[in-house]
């Protein structure tokens, strides 16, 4: 995986690519090439702010002499009305950033605002709330960001930063048992230090690997709030543990107050809003 500023720098390349193509004509026809005008970006809903930072390289990448005033910084929960930064550069790259950067922080801001609320649902509690991988191809790393702007944490960037034993894993491995031990030869024999997860469907699964041991985390996949409770009393600390599966914001504190260290929910990157924002000229 490259390091966050060359994906950045490939990702903001790719989307002007796939934008301008050609050339952007309807720019390109009526404003002179020397013209230079200033934009704010306007908040136009409450929620939590995020992308102004990505926002700056966008307009950097297009015109390299840009001015940005940042007003707000990222994270902050904002109303409508608020301005989040103020912008001046060449009207041409202005033109052609408007919707890249739109795009970017409404989508942002929709994921950091969507975490938020599940995070203050847990105060009071140990348990963070987790991201997945149910995320935006080739937004990512963007959309991880942003939940950790709302307050989340981060769960595995992607197949290749921890060992995740799923239900299929276990099943085609031949057994719980088969995998975890097949998984931990590897990274042996690889020498690999990563962190192994094994994912859960009952309390005879859970046994399975409590037998085995020499894991990191044990997803409880489906549980309901009894079973869980007792899960969380049979591991007692020996490893971290996390649900998954099913769970709503309505029943998100009730999980919590079951003991468990994380809560995993895809809904945070693959089922959220939009934040609506916009970009206008001023004076």
């Amino acid at each position: 995986m490259t390091d966050f500023k060359t994906y950045l720098s490939e990702f903001i390349d790719n989307a002007i690519r796939e934008d301008v193509g050609d050339g952007d004509h309807s720019s390109l026809s009526c404003i002179p090439a020397e013209a230079i005008d200033k934009a704010q970006l306007i908040v136009k809903e409450d929620g939590i702010i995020a992308g102004i930072d990505v926002a700056y390289e966008v307009f950097k990448r297009l015109d390299s002499e840009v001015k940005f005033e940042k007003l707000i910084e990222d994270g902050t929960r904002v109303k409508k009305g608020d301005i989040a930064f103020r912008v001046e550069l060449h009207t041409r790259s202005l033109l052609l950033a408007e919707r890249l950067v739109l795009n970017i922080m409404q989508h942002m801001s929709g994921i950091a605002t969507a975490t938020n609320v599940y995070v203050k649902k847990l105060e009071g509690t140990k348990t963070h709330v987790l991201d997945t991988r149910k995320t935006t191809p080739g937004m990512r790393l963007l959309d991880k960001m942003a939940v950790k702007i709302g307050g989340g944490v981060n769960h595995r960037i992607g197949l290749f930063d921890m060992i995740m034993l799923k239900d299929n894993h276990n099943d085609f491995a031949g057994g719980i048992p088969q995998a975890i031990k097949r998984a931990q030869d590897y990274l042996k024999a690889n020498n690999k230090d990563l962190k192994i997860e094994v994912e859960v469907r009952n309390l005879d699964e859970l046994e399975q690997v409590m037998q085995v041991g020499g894991i990191h985390r044990i997803m409880l996949d489906n549980f309901d709030t009894a079973t869980t409770k007792k899960a969380v009393e049979r591991i007692a600390g020996k490893y971290e543990t996390e649900s998954s599966g099913g769970i709503t914001l309505e029943t998100l504190r009730d999980y919590a107050e079951c003991g468990v260290d994380y809560i995993s929910v895809g809904a945070l990157t693959h089922h959220v809003s939009s934040l609506d924002m916009s970009l206008k000229a001023y004076k």
